[in-house]
């Protein structure tokens, strides 16, 4: 490529990361402003979600635009289009926080026990804890940390379960009715479909540094907010 396109490349690298740390920085604000069932963070919070979506569109379409014009080769194609892929993922976890933040205002008033809310805490946590990981590997092109990942998103499973079987529990002693459950179960699920964002992040990481995708693949699962995630958050509503 010649020199402007490879200034490109590093400018899209660099508004990749910054978008990057707006999504993990957003994580924990949207765990405490559904602990908290803060209405008016929820808000600021859902609105706020436009310019992720602006801001990761354009850079789809201006790597899009470096392959049309610029036809690079080998790594840099490699580049242009882990940064397209690893956009579309930060998207959609930006969508999961907005999700988040609206099952603050649909429990508004509702007193969730102890061992749930501390739960919900150690999912948020972990969630950006893993996304944090993943950008770092790529920031570093750090082939054992984005490696890291997968096992780091084990643990966020497990706490998914542990959740689960909370939920279960209230449910039963009659401290939570079924639509509470509903919508605690899904949010359950939009962090653990953040985690799997960031393991998918994690390996376009290592198809940039080793030009190969690792077993396992894609979490994605269709749509710009994929199948999954459409079904969940159908339950939600």
């Amino acid at each position: 490529m010649n020199r402007l396109a490879h200034d490109e490349l590093l400018e899209l690298r660099s508004e990749l990361l910054r978008v990057t740390a707006s999504l993990v920085e957003s994580i924990p604000r949207a765990t405490q402003i559904l602990l908290d069932q803060d209405l008016e963070g929820a808000e600021y919070q859902i609105l706020a979600d436009d310019e992720i979506d602006s801001r990761t569109m354009e850079l789809e379409d201006r790597c899009i635009a470096l392959m049309a014009l610029h036809a690079p080769v080998a790594s840099e194609l490699r580049h242009a289009v882990t940064i397209m892929k690893m956009s579309a993922d930060i998207e959609r976890s930006a969508d999961l926080v907005v999700n988040i933040c609206k099952v603050a205002r649909r429990i508004y008033g509702i007193q969730l026990d102890p061992k749930m809310r501390g739960l919900i805490g150690r999912m948020g946590t972990q969630a950006q804890i893993l996304f944090r990981h993943a950008i770092q590997a790529y920031a570093d092109l750090d082939l054992p940390m984005a490696k890291a990942v997968d096992d780091m998103d084990l643990f966020l499973d497990y706490l998914h379960r542990q959740f689960i079987e909370s939920i279960f529990e209230s449910h039963s002693a009659g401290t939570i009715d079924l639509s509470v459950a509903i919508q605690m179960a899904v949010t359950a699920r939009f962090y653990e479909r953040i985690g799997d964002h960031a393991v998918n992040v994690a390996h376009f990481v290592q198809y940039l540094i080793t030009g190969e995708i690792p077993p396992g693949g894609d979490h994605r699962r269709g749509g710009r907010l994929g199948e999954g995630e459409e079904k969940v958050e159908g339950l939600a509503s």
